[in-house]
C-alpha cells in the first residue's frame, strides 16, 4: 500500500523505517538458511565455501551430493520412512483434529476452553518431555507387555498426537465464520448427518482441514526429537538419519536433503497460504 498523500513528515519517516527494519527481520531469519543451499552444490566434502566457489568457477560446483541421496539406501530408506509416517500419521491427525474442532464449535458444549487447551497441550509443552512420555507410555502401557515402542505404528501415533493440535486450531478459525443455519436446511430438507457433513460442511471448511493437514504433515516430516526416543532403525526417518549423519558421519549430503527440505516445505507453506486467501473469500474478508 502506497503511503497516502496527505501523511506528515513524521509518518512518512516511520513508513519508510517500518519497511526498513521488515526488510531487516527478513534479512536476520532468511539468509542464514539459504547459505545452506549453494554449500550443497559444492564440489569439495567441505561445510565451507571453498576459493574456487567465491570466484564462481564452474568446476568448483557439483551435483554429487545430490546423486549420493538417490545412490545411498540408508538416506532412501529414511526418505519412504518420513513419506510413510507423514502421511499415515497425517491422516490420524486430520480425521481426529476435524473432529475435534466441530465439538469444539458447539455452543453447548461445556468446559471448551479447558478442553481446547488438553488439545493444544502438544504444542505447548516442551517436546524433550512429551517424547520421554510418549516413549515410557508406548513402551509398556499400563504395565502391560504390548509396546509400540520403536514400531511404525508408535511413530505415526505420537506423529499424530503432535499434529492434531494444528488441525483443531486451523478448523476452529475456519469454523468461526461458519453459519450453522445451513445444517439446520440440510436437516430440514431429509438429510441424514453423514449427507449434511460430507455434502454441507467439509466443502465450506475443506480450506481450513487441509491447511490443518499440511502443518501435520510438515510437523512429522522435520520432527527429530520424538523420533530420537519412539523409533528403532527401521523408522529412522529424514530428520533422524541426517541427525545420524552430523554425529557419526559428516558428509555434505546433509546439506543436499537440507536444500530438499527447504524446497519441500517453502511449497508447503506457499500452498497453505493461498487455502488461507482462499478461505478469506469465501468467508468475504477482504483487505
Amino acid at each position: 500500500m502506497a503511503i497516502p498523500s496527505y501523511a506528515g513528515p513524521l509518518e512518512r519517516v516511520w513508513y519508510y523505517l517500518y519497511r526498513l527494519i521488515c526488510a531487516a527481520i527478513f534479512f536476520f531469519l532468511i539468509v542464514p538458511i539459504l547459505v545452506i543451499i549453494p554449500l550443497s552444490f559444492n564440489a569439495e566434502p567441505y561445510f565451507t565455501f571453498t576459493p574456487e566457489m567465491l570466484r564462481f568457477e564452474a568446476e568448483a560446483f557439483s551435483l554429487r551430493w545430490y546423486a549420493d541421496i538417490v545412490n545411498n539406501e540408508q538416506w532412501l530408506h529414511s526418505i519412504k520412512n518420513s513419506f510413510i509416517i507423514g502421511i499415515a500419521s497425517t491422516l490420524v491427525a486430520t480425521s481426529l483434529g476435524t473432529l475435534a474442532a466441530l465439538g469444539l464449535s458447539r455452543a453447548e458444549l461445556p468446559a471448551k476452553s479447558l478442553l481446547m487447551g488438553i488439545l493444544i497441550s502438544p504444542m505447548i509443552v516442551p517436546l524433550i518431555i512429551t517424547a520421554a512420555a510418549m516413549f515410557f507410555f508406548y513402551s509398556a502401557p499400563f504395565g502391560s507387555d504390548f509396546a509400540l515402542a520403536q514400531t511404525y505404528t508408535g511413530v505415526i501415533l505420537a506423529h499424530a498426537a503432535l499434529g492434531t493440535p494444528f488441525v483443531v486450531i486451523t478448523v476452529t478459525a475456519t469454523l468461526v465464520g461458519f453459519d450453522k443455519n445451513l445444517i439446520r436446511a440440510s436437516n430440514s430438507m431429509g438429510a441424514d448427518m453423514p449427507t449434511t457433513f460430507f455434502k454441507v460442511i467439509m466443502p465450506l471448511i475443506l480450506p481450513g482441514v487441509i491447511s490443518g493437514a499440511l502443518f501435520a504433515f510438515v510437523t512429522s516430516f522435520d520432527e527429530v526429537v520424538v523420533v530420537l526416543f519412539m523409533a528403532g532403525f527401521e523408522q529412522r526417518t529424514i530428520p533422524r538419519q541426517m541427525w545420524a549423519g552430523i554425529r557419526e558421519q559428516i558428509s555434505p549430503t546433509i546439506l543436499a536433503v537440507a536444500t530438499l527440505l527447504i524446497i519441500i516445505s517453502t511449497m508447503l507453506l506457499a500452498t497453505i497460504e493461498l487455502l488461507r486467501r482462499r478461505n478469506e473469500k469465501m468467508r468475504g474478508v477482504t483487505y
